[in-house]
């Protein structure tokens, strides 16, 4: 789905971390405000309103855009994104669909490491499972 405004974005952006208790969240705080790029012309998500409903429910919404100091609104939503989503899980909890690239704020040398707590909650999510 075309970006709302549809140009091409490519900036860092604010999430807010909604859970903290999944292995794409376990390396964050529920509530947490988190700083990563996004590159995409193509990319707000989009649902009809019963989906949007489920997800909201099942707690399946794991970030959203906001501002840096974690108000969800539309200023803070530069795709358009249904319910300011930028990232969620399917109903396993073990896949998630996610619009933004923490990856590329992991290193210092990058000027963030706010991504680093994906990647290390998923470290620690299989090295308990082992």
């Amino acid at each position: 789905m075309r970006n709302a405004r549809l140009k091409f974005i490519c900036r860092d952006v604010h999430l807010r971390v909604e859970r903290s208790d999944t292995p794409f969240t376990r390396g964050y705080n529920a509530g947490q405000i988190i700083r990563v790029p996004v590159a995409h012309g193509e990319g707000n998500y989009e649902a009809d309103e019963d989906t949007l409903k489920r997800l909201e429910g099942e707690g399946r919404v794991l970030y959203r855009y906001c501002s840096a100091d974690g108000v969800v609104d539309e200023a803070a939503n530069i795709n358009g994104a249904a319910h300011s989503i930028a990232g969620i899980v399917n109903e396993r909890g073990n896949v998630l669909g996610m619009m933004p690239h923490p990856e590329n704020h992991v290193e210092d040398i990058m000027g963030c490491t706010d991504g680093r707590g994906l990647f290390a909650g998923l470290v620690a999510h299989l090295e308990h499972a082992a």
